[in-house]
């Protein structure tokens, strides 16, 4: 039964808080890196975990979490996740050493898997296909507000108030977020399906080895150990693809993949994760370490970008309902480019407007990019699927971003060490005379890298120019029944071309 025109403003608002949530959390521990660590006791290689254990987890979960909230519905997996995340974020102000805060954020990251897999899928169900960009634009809109308070709030609460209450501010607003979600979403569609907890596990086995061998290298460099569990985990995705071929009810539906348009969107979402998620870390490093600006100062060059990107992401959610997400997303993803390779031409004495200008550049592309790829990874998926979908678009889009890391990191330590990076990271180190420009040098090399994987991704983007629900388009992907039988495909599963 559709929704009250009410009931879905509210819906959208629940969805756009717990967004705004989770993107407050990705920047704000930044600021507090050089306090969390004097205070607790720590080395910064410990607390550093207290960023990739969330990544880290929240790749894990988000497809087996989406997939479970296929059965059990969709809203009580997003209150579910709420709740958790909220008294992840109490444990968190609380914690006493930094061992304690590394697990505590672990609780944060459960909540906030179940919450970041299922918010595309209520949006989904809640809102009918021509709309969805519009929608997928203030989702869009949330997560730039969020990263742009992380980034005020992070250095305010850190420097006037105190590191904990970073994470005690989602407290009441988790409190509110989860009685508006009782009241609004209820359950949320369901499938009637049964789980797969032998493909469950096979993912969460490749992901796990595949992550967890990603976080180790970027944090001490590349050894035999991080090494074997990349290779196992790629590994580990043989026999998980044989089975998920094979399974009645498949964790991921590989029959969902006959759709180019699904297949490429989510590439694209990789890619772009992978190319330009860690620019913001990067910038960081330059503007402390070479720049020697305060962490605070550093990061407030980059407001506009976000301030620009959260107002013109609704607007271009409506493009891409008007024009076609496809295009849209191609056009993000080159202004993104664009914005790279300026950044690759920053020196030793670049005014701090060129640094503020670029930025609006790279927020125009990402509010074109994110809303209008939403919509055409969600376009030809099935109801009952919205789930999987959703979780593992989250799930890429953390690869991305863990590899982006990893890439940055190593790249940057090619010029000086890891501690020092880390250190030039969180504000305590500048670099002066030669280390600096060949830190410099460090710098422009991993930014050229990122504008070759952005070149990737906006080719394959543009391969799905007038397959992606535009005008004059329709949907031609198979619809898999509840069992994995595809309507118009034949019904034994096993064998899917």
């Amino acid at each position: 039964m559709a929704e009250s025109p009410s009931t879905q403003r509210w819906i959208l608002f629940i969805v756009i808080l717990g967004t705004l949530m989770a993107s407050v959390d990705t920047t704000i521990v930044l600021l507090a890196f050089p306090t969390i660590s004097g205070d607790l006791h720590a080395s910064l290689s410990t607390v550093l975990w207290t960023i990739l254990i969330y990544l880290l987890l929240v790749s894990i979960l988000t497809t087996q979490a989406g997939r479970i909230s296929d059965l059990f519905g969709h809203g009580r997996f997003y209150n579910l996740g709420f709740v958790i995340f909220t008294v992840g974020s109490a444990l968190c102000g609380f914690a006493p050493t930094a061992e304690s805060l590394v697990a505590f954020r672990g609780i944060q990251a459960v909540g906030g898997a179940f919450m970041v897999a299922t918010g595309t899928a209520i949006l989904a169900d809640t809102f009918p296909p021509a709309v969805r960009g519009r929608v997928f634009g203030f989702t869009a809109m949330g997560w730039n507000v969020g990263a742009t308070l992380g980034i005020v709030l992070g250095g305010v609460l850190t420097t006037f108030v105190g590191w904990r209450y970073i994470f005690f501010i989602n407290v009441p607003i988790g409190i509110v977020a989860v009685a508006l979600g009782y009241r609004y979403l209820g359950v949320g569609n369901r499938m009637k399906a049964s789980l797969d907890l032998v493909g469950m596990l096979l993912l969460a086995a490749t992901l796990g080895l595949i992550v967890y061998g990603a976080t180790d290298f970027a944090s001490y460099g590349a050894t035999t150990w991080n090494l074997s569990l990349i290779a196992l985990g790629a590994v580990m995705a043989v026999p998980f693809l044989w089975w998920e071929r094979r399974a009645a009810s498949p964790t991921i539906n590989l029959l969902l993949f006959r759709s180019r348009l699904l297949s490429r969107s989510l590439g694209a979402s990789f890619l772009q994760s992978l190319g330009y998620l860690a620019t913001v870390f990067l910038l960081i490093m330059y503007l402390q370490g070479i720049r020697a600006l305060t962490p605070l100062d550093a990061s407030l060059l980059l407001v506009p970008g976000y301030v620009l990107s959260s107002g013109l992401a609704p607007v271009a959610g409506r493009w891409a309902d008007r024009w076609g997400p496809a295009r849209l997303a191609t056009l993000g993803l080159a202004f993104m480019l664009v914005g790279v390779l300026l950044y690759a031409q920053v020196g030793l004495s670049t005014p701090y407007l060129y640094v503020a200008l670029i930025s609006l550049v790279t927020g125009i592309g990402g509010a074109l990019f994110w809303p209008s790829n939403n919509k055409a990874v969600m376009h030809d998926v099935p109801p009952g699927y919205y789930g999987s979908v959703s979780g593992l678009l989250r799930t890429l889009s953390n690869l991305g971003t863990i590899g982006s890391y990893t890439l940055v990191i190593t790249v940057a330590s090619l010029a000086v060490s890891r501690p020092v990076a880390f250190e030039v990271f969180v504000g305590r180190t500048g670099l002066i005379g030669s280390v600096s420009t060949e830190f410099l040098t460090a710098i422009h090399t991993a930014f050229y890298v990122m504008a070759a994987i952005l070149v990737v991704a906006a080719l394959l983007s543009a391969t799905r120019l007038g397959k992606d629900g535009g005008p004059g388009t329709t949907s031609a992907a198979p619809t898999p029944g509840p069992a994995g039988s595809s309507a118009g495909a034949p019904a034994d599963r096993r064998r899917p071309t």
